[in-house]
């Protein structure tokens, strides 16, 4: 049953169609463009609308068209469930089973879930990953499959994370499993494969016996690609373990890469005025920055400009706001890092574990831990926390903004946070 509060006005509804459609917003970099968002709410104070998600998933809700969608699973991995709500009730629309397994790996820790990946939603269209589980892409209108894939295969071992990446005519799946790794574009009408790419990464990690040590941990990877801009010329940049690498987003061809011992990444790599800043991912975290250019080409690991190892996350990705780079380590640490060279400007604890990624909006930067704290921070060189807000169950997906509302996604509810009128 979905709580009802205050009702959302019509107008703010209308004036919101652009929506939030893929992993950290329309542009991928976790900005939205709105205004009016609450800057505080609780469990009831400030909430629109509060409806229970079966089972468990750790997907961002895509929001468009009066439309809500998400992913869930039963907690073994059994069943891969879409949900679709009414934006302005809460109520579930359309709930369907897209996927069974019969014999899912399991997860190994509480980290991840099996529908971890978020979908992209674009008008009369969504698409729904779940990694090797199955790839579905649905009718908004009508419900109806259109088509699906489940032959895309990858251990993920602790299973899947990468999202959906949109491309012209096409969506982007990352596939970073202990057994193989490669992308791999989906033509959107039909779900046949346009392109195809091995990572092709050395990872020097075989035993005595010839058996990858720590049974494949080495190999996976969790992360979603970016776009940059290089004069001419669109990269698209994706990290997997061991090697963050450029590509031709219409044809799969490596540009270059940069390699480092990291592994099991999940942060995608920042943009900042024509640098590239990448998370080397767990082992020893650190953020990287490499200047990026038409010309770019080859290994480019030694063409370092700097690098920064204090307080750097394993999961959430860092947050470009106003020309300052902000990373929420794995232990809560909030940091303002200077692109310029690498320094830190600042370091807050603030408590709690956080796996989700923050997001900037209405001039404010917003970020959730695992045990329910939401915090809301002023962007500059110096910490100013402007609210500090707490819903019960703890969160794993990253906020999304729309209009002048907050859809926040809790480890058994999603939420509509609105400011009261």
């Amino acid at each position: 049953m979905a709580f009802s509060g205050a009702g959302p006005s019509r107008a703010a509804e209308g004036a919101a169609e652009a929506g939030w459609d893929q992993f950290r917003g329309p542009a991928g970099t976790g900005h939205a463009a709105v205004a009016g968002l609450p800057m505080t709410w609780s469990d009831t104070e400030n909430v629109v609308w509060k409806t229970p998600i079966p089972g468990k998933g750790w997907s961002t809700p895509l929001v468009r068209d009066g439309q809500v969608w998400l992913t869930s699973a039963t907690e073994e991995g059994k069943e891969f469930w879409a949900y679709c709500l009414e934006r302005s009730t809460g109520k579930i629309l359309h709930a369907v089973k897209l996927f069974t397994s019969a014999a899912p790996e399991p997860l190994g820790n509480g980290l991840n879930s099996y529908a971890s990946p978020t979908g992209f939603l674009e008008k009369g269209r969504v698409y729904l990953h779940f990694g090797s589980y199955g790839t579905a892409c649905l009718d908004t209108v009508t419900f109806q499959e259109i088509w699906r894939r489940t032959d895309l295969p990858c251990r993920h071992y602790r299973g899947p994370g990468s999202s959906v990446f949109p491309w012209k005519d096409t969506i982007i799946l990352t596939m970073d499993g202990v057994d193989v790794q490669y992308l791999v574009a989906l033509d959107k009408k039909t779900g046949a494969t346009v392109w195809k790419t091995d990572r092709n990464t050395a990872f020097d990690d075989l035993d005595a016996t010839g058996k990858p040590v720590m049974e494949g941990d080495l190999r996976k990877a969790y992360s979603t690609p970016i776009l940059i801009q290089t004069g001419a010329i669109t990269q698209l940049v994706s990290t997997g373990s061991r090697a963050t690498v450029g590509y031709d987003p219409d044809t799969g061809k490596e540009r270059w890469r940069s390699c480092y011992k990291g592994f099991s990444n999940a942060a995608q790599p920042a943009w900042v005025d024509g640098l590239l800043v990448l998370n080397t991912g767990h082992g020893k975290a650190t953020l990287r920055a490499y200047r990026i250019t038409e010309a770019t080409a080859g290994d480019i690991t030694e063409a370092l400009v700097w690098e920064q190892t204090k307080f750097i996350p394993t999961r959430s990705s860092p947050l470009v706001v106003e020309g300052l780079i902000y990373v929420v380590a794995d232990n809560g640490f909030f940091s303002a890092v200077d692109p310029r060279d690498g320094n830190l400007l600042y370091s807050e604890r603030t408590g709690g574990s956080v796996s989700a990624s923050p997001l900037f909006a209405d001039g404010h930067i917003y970020f959730c831990n695992e045990r329910g704290d939401c915090y809301v921070i002023q962007p500059g060189r110096e910490y100013r926390e402007l609210a500090h807000n707490t819903l019960p169950e703890g969160l794993m997906a990253g906020p999304a903004a729309v209009g002048d509302a907050l859809f926040l996604r809790s480890k058994t509810h999603l939420y509509l946070i609105r400011k009261a009128p």
